[in-house]
């Protein structure tokens, strides 16, 4: 019987951590960690399998016999863009953790615009004692862009914090309990939102798309006055101009952006220190290792079996 094929790993994480996870994940076959000086120069030409997140730009010319790519995210725009990508199949990260963590900071976010959780920050600091009364999650609609995995946990979530909720995606999707809208129906999407949560992939129709067209026609005579921007997608579908702007000019009462275009946010960037945005450094749902390594163990174990894959990305898509 042939030895089993190492699974390669090229994660751009704390090394120190994907390290420490590797201990005890693919003890049946072993791995090759680039990030391990050891590595470097080794062939790579009989590795079947490779975990990767923002690879070395030369790893597919090293490892040409692949036969399963798995994304150390649940995101794969960063892979489908580098050059020599092979034709083979590449799977997403889906964890019940990752997805959990993702819910857990919507709904934190929503809740925080909802009971303006700054502005008691900001009497707090100035000594002022001043009660709000802001609606309730009842009054208030969130509209989720974005209807995947992540999406739909989010979705359900807020809808047992007793927001209303309601759904769009490119194409048209039958959620129980959920009204729902396509990609011809973004207008009276838009005009029922009060508070936006963006959760789509990154793909070429999705670059821009929260720009100050958009952030116009949302609603503006619900609950909350002035709508509200939240985004824990991807930084580049964002036109982070056009938010600076639109919270400046009363467009927007407020933003939560855990995803930038350039990371880390520069310094100088105006989101900073903008009134009622809240910035988290891209932690919203950060991929837990030693999770990913049994995902990938899971998936390695089916695709040897002759089962299919699981979260398969759609080349066509980009997701």
């Amino acid at each position: 019987m042939s030895a089993k094929s190492p699974v390669l790993v090229d994660l751009k994480f704390s090394p120190a951590t994907v390290a420490k996870a590797l201990e005890a994940a693919f003890a049946d076959r072993g791995s090759i960690n680039l990030a391990d000086p050891s590595s470097k120069g080794a062939d790579l030409s009989h590795v079947d399998y490779a975990l990767l997140w923002k690879p070395d730009a030369d790893l597919f010319k090293r490892a040409p016999n692949l036969k399963v790519i798995f994304s150390g995210g649940a995101g794969v725009d960063s892979m489908m863009s580098i050059a020599g990508l092979p034709d083979i199949p590449m799977v997403r990260f889906v964890d019940r953790s990752l997805t959990t963590r993702m819910s857990e900071w919507v709904v934190m976010q929503c809740l925080m615009h909802l009971r303006d959780v700054q502005g008691h920050l900001r009497n707090q600091r100035q000594h002022v004692w001043a009660q709000q009364q802001g609606p309730e999650a009842a009054d208030v609609t969130v509209g989720v862009m974005g209807l995947g995995v992540l999406g739909c946990d989010a979705a359900a979530k807020l809808k047992v914090m007793g927001f209303n909720v309601i759904g769009w995606s490119r194409s048209k999707k039958e959620i129980d309990g959920m009204q729902t809208f396509d990609a011809g129906e973004l207008d009276a999407f838009l005009a029922q939102t009060d508070i936006l949560v963006g959760l789509l992939p990154l793909t070429p129709e999705t670059t821009g798309i929260y720009n100050a067209s958009l952030f116009s026609r949302l609603r503006r005579d619900g609950a909350l006055s002035k709508p509200v921007f939240i985004n824990a997608g991807r930084g580049k579908s964002q036109v982070q101009a056009d938010i600076v702007s639109a919270i400046r000019t009363g467009v927007l009462g407020g933003a939560s952006l855990d995803v930038f275009d350039v990371e880390p946010l520069a310094k100088g960037d105006p989101l900073w220190d903008l009134e009622n945005v809240i910035i988290t450094p891209h932690d919203s749902a950060v991929s837990e290792e030693k999770a990913l390594m049994r995902h990938v163990e899971e998936q390695i174990a089916r695709f040897e079996r002759g089962e299919p894959l699981q979260h398969l990305v759609d080349r066509s898509r980009g997701y």
